[in-house]
């Protein structure tokens, strides 16, 4: 009996163990805890904006960490976001056109979390529009995650795991990260 009741306890322990430790495929239906600032005080960079102009400010980032970075899920909507939002008419899958590569090592305006939401929500002065008050902030955090993806940032178990659509280059997940380096100046 005694052996019973401890075949049971560990059973119990276990599966509590196995429904709380995997955040990968954790699937966030709400926005997470606050990592923009409560209020909309950033000034655009970008005139240019997908829908009709707005002459609000837009969220910054108030930590330099993405919240979505560790989710499988997240990056898989991000991923989606990116083609979504047409990113990949400047952008391309990352490689760049008119817009910058997104999978090197050399960032305009940085790599780091707060800087890419920030390209994303204000935009950049030459060419990428504000999205800020176009799109919720979530989204942009996701597309963040992506992007960060796009460069072997997310963890190999976290980025998507396959080339969609005619795309020749490798997954996400089987990219070598790409350290960032500062811009060089002429």
């Amino acid at each position: 009996m005694r052996a019973l009741v401890l075949l049971l306890a560990a059973l119990a322990v276990l599966a509590v163990l196995a429904l709380s430790g995997c955040e990968r495929e954790q699937r966030r239906f709400t926005t997470p805890a606050g990592n923009t600032t409560p209020s909309a005080n950033a000034a655009r960079l970008s005139a240019n904006q997908p829908a009709l102009a707005r002459a609000d400010g837009v969220t910054e980032a108030q930590e330099n960490r993405s919240p979505y970075i560790r989710n499988a899920y997240a990056v898989s909507q991000g991923k989606r976001l990116y083609r979504w939002y047409n990113c990949s008419g400047c952008h391309a899958a990352g490689g760049g056109g008119m817009g910058p590569p997104l999978m090197d090592t050399e960032w305009r305006y940085g790599s780091d979390p707060a800087s890419i939401f920030a390209s994303i929500m204000r935009g950049r002065p030459n060419g990428m529009p504000s999205f800020g008050g176009h799109i919720p902030e979530d989204q942009a955090w996701q597309i963040v995650a992506y992007v960060q993806s796009m460069s072997g940032g997310a963890r190999k178990d976290v980025a998507p795991s396959r080339a969609d659509g005619l795309y020749s280059g490798n997954p996400e997940n089987a990219r070598s990260e790409q350290p960032a380096q500062p811009e060089k100046k002429p």
